[in-house]
């Protein structure tokens, strides 16, 4: 699939999250010590935004609702009540864009 726009490099600087919408999914746009990572924003144990205080650590997201945490590499669950993944997605900048590749 075609790659798509969903910010400007400017919106996302080191440490922030953004939460954005791909192909009417909600998708978590993190900056890392600006390495950019995209994740399926709804936590699978419960239909609960991921991005919305979200504790980031390293690689890693602890859902505020629970506390279940997600690699943000690899969208896999790290931390119980939640046993299923969560979609990823390929990220970069592009000539001050951030864009996004859906699934």
């Amino acid at each position: 699939m075609a790659a798509i726009e969903v910010a400007r490099e400017e919106d996302l600087p080191p440490g922030a999250i953004l939460r954005v919408w791909v192909d009417d999914e909600p998708v978590g746009i993190y900056n890392v010590n600006g390495e950019l990572y995209a994740i399926g924003d709804t936590c699978t144990h419960e239909d609960f935004s991921l991005s919305d205080g979200g504790i980031v650590d390293d690689h890693t997201v602890e859902c505020a609702l629970h506390g279940s945490r997600f690699d943000l590499r690899t969208g896999r669950a790290l931390g119980m009540p939640a046993i299923g993944a969560v979609p990823t997605y390929r990220v970069w900048i592009e000539d001050g864009a951030v864009m996004v590749e859906p699934e």
